[in-house]
């Protein structure tokens, strides 16, 4: 994946929810017994194409979340959104994670398992089925999401770059 290709968003020009995907409790071993230590994924949008993720780890639970969110911020990204849908099926692949993206008609809803779940409705998708395919780690599943909203192409830019109506982009 090339960084050009990356659409970057600054945080502090638009409202963003967050969503907290998943919290991993870690486990070290220390003389004295077991220190806890926290790490937490959390996704953050503004429903309208604009979404990202972030990892946070601290000793407490909150912390690790507005340590999440913080990161999160710094890598907000722009997505294709066409009519609350995606604009075409994509693979997406991160470590053992693997997803599958399809575009779905008007009314169906998000179709996709927990984390994946998180990432659509965060990026403002309204429609769309999905399948995690390989690990069912939520860190590995919202990346290879994240993978395959990037490589989304924007219908409108498709038929620019063809010289074609948008209609002819969908219609063959």
């Amino acid at each position: 994946m090339s960084s050009s290709n990356i659409k970057r968003v600054k945080a502090s020009e638009i409202e963003l929810k967050e969503k907290v995907v998943a919290i991993n409790r870690v486990t070290k071993v220390v003389k004295g017994g077991r220190r806890f230590s926290f790490a937490a994924i959390v996704v953050v949008g503004d429903g309208k194409g604009v979404v990202g993720y972030g990892l946070g780890k601290a000793n407490e639970v909150t912390d690790a979340i507005t340590k999440a969110i913080d990161d999160a911020k710094k890598n907000l990204i722009k997505v294709p959104v066409f009519k609350g849908t995606v604009p075409h099926e994509m693979k997406g692949k991160f470590g053992g994670g693997n997803v599958l993206v399809k575009p779905a008609a008007h009314g169906t809803g998000i179709i996709a398992g927990g984390a994946m779940r998180a990432v659509f409705d965060s990026a403002g998708i309204k429609d769309v089925l999905a399948k995690s395919q390989g690990s069912s780690n939520p860190h590995n599943v919202v990346k290879a999401t994240f993978d395959a909203l990037l490589k989304m192409r924007d219908p409108f830019a498709v038929a620019t770059q063809r010289g074609v109506s948008l209609e002819k982009v969908f219609n063959g």
